[in-house]
């Protein structure tokens, strides 16, 4: 048993376990709660890990990387147009810190090349590769100072992808390690399937030795628990290996990994991908790596830009995010890019501050406060607006022109407005008549014009105003 004093909780530790590599003659596939023909079972052991919060935490990005296998590849000016809208978001501190890019294709290094030449100190970019002498002479020659590395670690990729076993699998993964190494790269060891891993039979044993080759090399080697498959479980008492917290604990306690080596990278296949992230940084890891939107393969990564609204929540403070970037990241790749956002999607879809009921637009119309989340049109630059409908009611128009066309305190149309009776009349019309969308935004303009054209032409002037045409 030995003992080491914690200096930042200034008590004396026992560490009475020290994990090995299991190398087993069979794949530990975890068949009780991986049952395949059903839903994987969320099970306990009741025991619980303390917080551990690094002082510094940071998002990373994958959107060049693990988000373009979910999506159309990207042309060089929208690598470009994004990344600057990425060290838009991060602010001066660099909150998004890094930007993951592959190197394969000739757009790939062309995009690369253009975004360093933007000159910008965030994200830094790093890069994703095959574990092999060429590629790592690609990554020396492109003056990338890090890289991450692929090493697979549950025994569903061990034996059954990979046809190997851990033994031969970590001493595998170790000589590539070590490549980087003698190059000067740092590497970044994805280790991917952590949540169907054995956890301490290879997973611990194998980030030991990793920080063994980073004490020595005096290069600070870097681990990406990747939740694969999205099975990571965030709830207090989770059985291993599926525990976020569990796995961030045991990395930091047994394998002594420090925080900012430490990243998590999670997908969104049972809905728990903001969650999980959000408790890694909980519970010890510095970074969360995240793509634009949440896109990637399959269900996708997490959304930075949901975790920059957590790190604001979490931390009281945006710490110079500027979180107005996220409304343009939308906006560019509905516009640019031709992606179709899901309406509700939290922050970015159309209609996530977008309010229907009728009496719900009544209150808005008395005090936003009421009924939308905080002040997106301060934080997001995105105005709250309402759906007008046969059951907006004349609250709902007025609220709409309002909010539409940017209306300050001091010009707002009160609900009593004349030409507010005659678009709801008309509007009543059309659904008596069996109408069923709501109404669009250029249906409304044409109304109130009908309705009133001075005061459409004054609100035509005052929104002009608002955006500062």
């Amino acid at each position: 048993m030995e003992i080491k004093f914690n200096k930042k909780r200034n008590l004396l530790e026992e560490h009475n376990y020290d994990p090995t590599l299991q190398d087993v003659a069979e794949p530990q596939l975890f068949r009780k709660f991986f049952e395949y023909g059903s839903i994987p079972k969320i099970t306990f052991n009741m025991r619980n890990v303390p917080m551990n919060t690094p002082r510094e935490i940071w998002m990373t990005d994958t959107t060049f990387r693990d988000g373009q296998q979910g999506a159309t590849p990207f042309t060089v000016k929208q690598v470009v147009d994004l990344y600057r809208l990425m060290s838009k978001l991060g602010g001066p501190k660099g909150l998004v810190r890094q930007s993951e890019f592959f190197l394969y294709r000739e757009t790939d290094r062309k995009a690369l090349d253009a975004c360093r030449d933007l000159g910008l100190k965030f994200p830094e970019i790093t890069s994703w590769i095959r574990a092999n002498e060429k590629d790592f002479q690609m990554v020396k020659d492109l003056g990338l100072k890090e890289t991450g590395i692929l090493v697979s670690c549950s025994d569903y990729h061990i034996f059954k992808k990979m046809n190997l076993t851990r033994r031969t699998a970590m001493d595998k993964y170790l000589s590539v390690v070590k490549m980087a190494l003698e190059r000067g790269i740092v590497p970044r060891c994805h280790f991917e399937d952590i949540t169907r891993a054995d956890y301490y039979g290879f997973v611990v044993p194998f980030a030991i030795e990793l920080m063994k080759l980073s004490k020595e090399s005096g290069i600070p080697i870097k681990i990406r628990a990747c939740d694969t498959m999205g099975y990571g479980i965030s709830y207090p008492g989770a059985s291993m290996p599926r525990s976020v917290q569990g796995i961030i604990y045991g990395l930091i306690h047994y394998a002594e990994v420090p925080h900012a080596q430490i990243e998590w990278h999670g997908h969104n296949d049972f809905y728990k991908v903001v969650t999980n992230a959000a408790t890694a940084w909980l519970y010890g890891c510095s970074a969360v790596n995240c793509t634009l939107l949440g896109i990637g393969e399959r269900t996708g990564n997490a959304p930075l830009e949901a975790m920059a609204i957590e790190y604001a929540a979490l931390r009281g403070t945006t710490d110079g995010m500027d979180l107005t970037a996220i409304t343009e990241i939308a906006e560019y790749f509905q516009n640019e890019i031709g992606m179709d956002i899901p309406e509700r999607q939290p922050f970015v879809g159309k209609n996530f501050n977008v309010t229907r009921a009728g009496i719900h637009a009544d209150g808005m119309l008395k005090d936003q406060e009421i009924y939308n989340i905080f002040d997106t049109q301060k934080i997001l630059n995105r105005p709250p607006l309402v759906a007008v409908d046969n059951l907006s009611g004349i609250a709902g128009i007025a609220f709409w022109i309002n909010s539409y066309f940017g209306l300050k305190d001091e010009d707002k149309i009160d609900k009593k407005h004349p030409a507010i009776a005659y678009v709801k009349e008309q509007i009543d019309k059309q659904f008596e008549a069996g109408r069923i969308p709501a109404m669009s935004d250029e249906e409304m303009k044409a109304l109130i014009k009908a309705a009133d054209p001075e005061l459409y032409k004054t609100l035509k002037q005052k929104k002009k105003e608002s955006m500062n045409i």
